[in-house]
C-alpha cells in the first residue's frame, strides 16, 4: 500500500512538473463524465501494482534491504514505464473512451511530447522515493536500535575488501547481538582515512588509540586472514592493548551465503600457534591406500581419530577401528557413519596387551597398512606404574609388529614421541624400547646368524619362523605435543580460564614444541608412503614455545589480563618432567627428504636377538609387582634413560657409583 501511495504520488508529481495536469484542467475536462487525468493516473497505478505484485516487491524485509533489492525496485519501475504506453493505447483502441474529439488520449500522449517526458520523469521520481523509504526505514531501525541498546559491542574489522563489507552488513543486520562498527583496519596506506559504507578505514598503528579513545573491544578477522604474513603483528598488537580477537570463516562456509552469529568465534590458540601447513603428496598416498584394508590402533584418541578421517579421503577397501575405549570408539563410529555413510568400517574393542585378540582381529581382517597409535602417553600417571606402560607400549607394539608379519602385512607405521629421545620418565623409556624393537624387526632377516636362524627353527615359534622371510615394512614417526589433544595443556588451561583460574604451570621456563592433530597425521600418512622400512622420521616443528607464554596468551585471547582477572601459578615440575624437549640425542643424525619439513634421523640399528630377549626379560619382570625391578631393567636398555624429579633417580646414582667402582677395580687390577 504504501509502495503504490509512493507511486500515484511521483505520477501526479511528474504530470505536475510537466504542467499537463494544467493542460487538462484547463480545457474543461475535469467535471466531465471521464476525467482525462484521474484515468491517466488509475490505469498507471494498475499497471504498476501489477508488476510489482508479479516481482514481489512488497515481500521484502526492509531491514536487511540491500544493493540487489534497489536494483529490483529500478527493474520493476523500468518495466512499469515500458508497457504502461502499450496499455494506453489498448485501452485507447478496444474501449473508445467518450473524450471529446479535440483532446483523445492519443492526443494527450502525443501533444507536445507529452509522454515520453512523463514516462522519463515518473521513472526517476517514482524509483528514488521508493529506495529512499527503504534506507529511511532501513537507517532509522537501526538508529533507534543502537541508542536503545545499553550493553553495545564495539568492534573492528581487519581488511577492507568485499569479505570485509560482508562482516559489516551482517553484524548490522542482526537481531540477535548488537555490534558497532568503529572502522576497518588496514596495512595498505593507500586506503588509510578513505571511508566504507560511511564507517572509516584506520591503520593498525592506531589500534592503541582506538582502545582508548573509542573503547573498542574486538576485532574481527576471517579465518583465512590467518595464514598471511601480517597474522602475527596483528594479533600481537591487539593483545598488547587489551583487545580481543574474534575470527569468521570463509564465505565459503557461510550457511546458505550468509554469516551466523555461530560461527563469530574467539581467536583459539591453536589458531595463533598454527604455521604455515604441511604440502603432502595426496596422489602418493592415495595410490597407497585405495584399496587396502587399513587398522589404526588407538582409532578412538586424539591421533588415531585423525588418522581414521584422514585415511577415509583416499577410498581405501576397509578401515579398521581397534581400542578399549568404549564410549569414544563409539563417537568415532557414529561419526564416520554420517561423514562417510558408503565407507567399509570394521570396529574392534580390543586391547594391544591381550595377544590372543588381537591375533583373533588379524585373522578376520588381514590388515595391509598398519598404524600403530595406542599408547599410554601422560608422563605422571606413567611414573607411577610403570608395568603398565610397559606392558601397553611395549607388549602391545610387539604384539601388533609381530602379527603384522606373520599375515605379511605391507607396512607398519608406529607414531612415537620426541620424549623417547634422552628419556627422563617411564613414558619416553618405554616408547623408545617400542622404537628400537620396531627397527629392528625390520633389519632382522638381514642381520641374523646362522646359529641364530637355526635356534628360530628349532624353537618351534612360527611368529619368529615368518621372520626369516618377512616383507613387512616397519617406518617409526616421532613428533612433539599435539595441540588440543585429550588431556593436553591447552584444555587444561581453557576449563581454568572458564572456571576463572588459577592457571598451573609446573616451572616458569618449561618449554615445549607444538604442532596440530592435521600435522601430526599428515606427518604419519607421508611416512608411510616414503618410508622403506627402518626408518625414524621427525618432522621440523619451528621453535618450542614456553608454557608461561602460552598461558599468557590464552588469558589475553579470553579477554583477561593475566595476574588481574587471572592468575598464573607455579606448581613445580611433575614426576618425570624435564624443563626441554628434543626431537634427536647426541648421537643421532638426520638426512633430508623430498621434503623440507621431514627428516630421517640417522640411529644405528640394535640387534634383533638382543632387544627380543631383553624385552622379554622385560615382560616377565611385569608380573613380579616391583616398579624399581622394572624400570632399572629399563635403563639397562635405554643407558641414556636418565630419571628427573622422580623417585627412580635413585637408580641412576646406584648405576653411576657401579660404573665409578668398576673403573676402581680396573685401575687397581692396572
Amino acid at each position: 500500500m504504501i509502495d503504490m501511495m509512493i507511486t500515484t504520488c511521483s505520477f501526479m508529481l511528474s504530470c505536475l512538473l510537466l504542467q499537463l495536469f494544467r493542460y487538462l484542467t484547463d480545457k474543461g475536462y475535469v467535471g466531465s463524465q471521464w476525467n482525462p487525468f484521474l484515468m491517466l493516473t488509475g490505469l498507471y497505478c494498475f499497471v504498476c501494482v501489477s508488476i510489482f505484485y508479479i516481482m514481489r516487491i512488497h515481500t521484502g524485509v526492509i531491514r536487511y534491504s540491500n544493493i540487489h533489492d534497489m536494483l529490483r525496485i529500478f527493474t520493476a519501475v523500468l518495466c512499469t514505464s515500458l508497457l504502461y504506453p502499450l496499455v494506453l493505447l489498448g485501452v485507447d483502441i478496444f474501449f473508445h473512451l467518450p473524450f471529446d474529439e479535440k483532446v483523445t488520449l492519443d492526443a494527450v500522449s502525443a501533444h507536445l511530447s507529452y509522454g515520453s517526458s512523463l514516462l522519463v520523469v515518473n521513472f526517476f521520481i517514482s524509483s528514488s522515493l521508493l529506495i529512499m523509504l527503504r534506507t529511511g526505514v532501513k537507517g532509522l531501525y537501526y538508529y533507534v536500535k543502537r541508542i536503545t541498546t545499553t550493553s553495545r559491542k564495539r568492534v573492528l574489522i581487519y581488511g577492507s575488501d568485499y569479505n570485509a563489507i560482508l562482516i559489516k552488513q551482517t553484524l548490522e543486520s542482526s537481531n540477535i547481538d548488537n555490534f558497532e562498527i568503529i572502522g576497518f583496519i588496514e596495512t595498505d596506506y593507500h586506503k588509510v582515512d578513505s571511508y566504507i559504507q560511511q564507517v572509516k578505514v584506520y591503520h593498525l598503528k592506531e589500534l592503541a588509540k582506538l582502545k582508548y579513545k573509542r573503547n573498542v573491544d574486538k576485532l574481527i578477522l576471517m579465518n583465512e586472514q590467518l595464514e598471511t604474513k601480517d597474522k602475527q603483528v596483528i594479533i600481537e598488537r591487539c593483545l598488547s592493548v587489551g583487545i580481543k580477537v574474534l575470527t569468521v570463516p570463509p564465505t565459503y562456509q557461510w550457511i546458505s551465503g550468509k554469516l551466523s552469529l555461530k560461527q563469530i568465534q574467539d581467536l583459539k590458540i591453536e589458531d595463533l600457534l598454527q604455521r604455515e601447513p604441511i604440502v603432502i603428496n595426496n596422489k602418493l598416498i592415495g595410490e597407497e591406500l585405495k584399496g587396502k584394508r587399513v587398522l589404526i590402533t588407538g582409532a578412538a584418541g586424539s591421533i588415531g581419530s585423525e588418522i581414521v578421517r584422514q585415511v577415509l579421503n583416499y577410498d581405501p577397501a576397509m578401515i579398521i577401528l581397534c581400542d578399549q575405549a568404549e564410549s569414544f570408539l563409539h563417537e568415532i563410529q557414529l561419526e564416520i557413519e554420517e561423514r562417510h555413510p558408503q565407507a567399509t568400517i570394521k570396529v574392534f574393542i580390543a586391547n594391544v596387551q591381550n595377544q590372543k585378540r588381537m591375533q583373533s582381529l588379524f585373522y578376520e581382517v588381514r590388515p595391509q597398512i598398519i598404524f600403530h597409535a595406542a599408547a599410554y602417553k601422560h608422563v605422571p600417571m606413567m611414573e607411577n606404574h610403570p608395568s603398565e606402560a610397559v606392558l601397553t607400549n611395549v607388549l602391545g607394539t610387539k604384539n601388533v609388529a609381530d602379527l603384522a608379519i606373520f599375515f605379511k602385512a605391507e607396512k607398519f607405521v608406529m607414531v612415537s614421541t620426541d620424549k623417547a629421545v634422552n628419556p627422563t620418565n617411564i613414558m619416553g623409556a618405554s616408547k623408545r624400547i617400542a622404537e628400537m624393537y620396531v627397527q629392528s624387526l625390520n633389519y632382522a632377516p638381514h642381520n641374523l646368524q646362522a646359529p641364530d636362524i637355526i635356534d628360530i627353527i628349532n624353537s618351534g615359534n612360527t611368529r619368529l619362523a615368518n621372520l626369516l622371510n618377512a616383507d613387512t615394512k616397519f617406518i617409526t614417526t616421532r613428533f612433539g605435543n599435539v595441540l588440543d589433544s585429550n588431556g593436553s595443556v591447552i584444555p587444561r588451561f581453557r576449563a581454568q580460564i572458564q572456571k576463572g583460574g588459577p592457571l598451573t604451570v609446573t616451572h616458569p621456563e618449561i618449554t615445549r614444541y607444538f604442532m596440530t592433530i592435521p600435522e601430526a597425521v599428515q606427518l604419519v600418512l607421508e611416512a608411510g608412503i616414503m618410508g622403506e622400512g627402518g626408518e625414524i622420521f621427525i618432522f621440523d616443528m619451528g621453535k618450542p614455545m614456553k608454557i608461561y607464554e602460552l598461558a599468557l596468551k590464552m588469558i589475553k585471547l579470553a579477554g583477561l589480563v593475566p595476574d588481574k582477572d587471572i592468575k598464573i601459578t607455579f606448581t613445580g615440575l611433575r614426576p618425570g618432567e624435564k624443563l626441554y624437549e628434543e626431537l634427536l640425542n647426541e648421537k643421532e643424525k638426520t638426512i633430508p627428504t623430498h621434503h623440507e619439513k621431514i627428516k630421517i634421523a640417522k640411529i644405528i640399528s640394535c640387534s634383533f636377538k638382543k632387544v627380543l630377549f631383553d624385552i622379554e626379560e622385560l615382560i616377565s619382570m611385569t608380573d613380579q609387582d616391583d616398579n624399581y625391578l622394572v624400570v632399572k631393567k629399563m635403563k639397562e636398555m635405554v643407558p641414556e634413560f636418565i630419571s628427573m624429579n622422580s623417585k627412580y633417580e635413585q637408580l641412576d646414582a646406584s648405576r653411576t657409583a657401579d660404573k665409578l667402582s668398576n673403573v676402581s677395580a680396573v685401575n687397581t687390577t692396572s
